[in-house]
């Protein structure tokens, strides 16, 4: 098996991850881009499994599992978090959304 393509593939879902979680305003978005580098580490994980099978079994399927239930638990907390910004302000934008609380400035 020739594992550049996978390889490649991986980076360029990396690279689109990454360009999601660093120019889009919405959280919900971030939230997809997130996911986007998440299965790009999955790939690559699978595809190196694959290749070197020979010195440890399938840990990278295992540790693909692992990230993949990671990624659930992600996606859970900030769907939640994400609705309760929304019920606050009503806005889901990210750059909007107050770091401080109000009597420490």
């Amino acid at each position: 098996m020739r594992p550049v393509i996978p390889y490649v593939t991986a980076a360029l879902l990396f690279g689109l991850g990454v360009y999601g979680v660093l120019r889009r305003r919405n959280a919900v978005l971030v939230l997809m881009g997130v996911e986007l580098m998440l299965n790009a580490v999955n790939l690559i994980l699978i595809t190196a499994d694959t290749t070197t099978r020979a010195l440890l079994p399938h840990s990278g399927q295992v540790f693909a599992l692992f990230v993949i239930v990671l990624a659930a638990a992600e996606i859970g907390v900030g769907l939640a978090i994400v609705l309760q910004l929304y019920r606050m302000r009503a806005s889901v934008a990210v750059d909007e959304v107050p770091l401080e609380r109000e009597g420490q400035r």
